[in-house]
């Protein structure tokens, strides 16, 4: 877990966002809710609840995936994304004991 990549992909408000929604997916993106959010939530819907090009969406999730805040999961033709609670509590105590 590198501390500096981490807060470079926070930084952004778009990402930051994404993972909000993550957190809490029923809520978030109740679209879904016919499919289930046992993969996660599927990228066009993250990308529809953006507002942005899919390739935007797909680059800012890449990056949250590359420095672990996020699992990626293909499925067919879709790529569904999950927060990782493992890498948030790591964070959090990172936080807490180093910073």
């Amino acid at each position: 877990m590198d501390p500096v990549e981490i807060f470079k992909a926070l930084s952004n408000k778009t990402r930051l966002q994404i993972l909000q929604w993550l957190k809490e997916p029923e809520l978030n993106f109740p679209e879904q809710a016919e499919f289930g959010y046992g993969n996660g939530v599927c990228v066009g819907q993250i990308q529809k609840k953006a507002g942005l090009s899919q390739s935007t969406v797909s680059e800012y999730l890449s990056l949250l995936q590359k420095v672990g805040l996020v699992k990626a999961q293909r499925v067919g033709q879709w790529t569904y994304y999950v927060r990782d609670k493992e890498a948030f509590a790591a964070l959090s105590e990172l936080i807490e004991t180093k910073i």
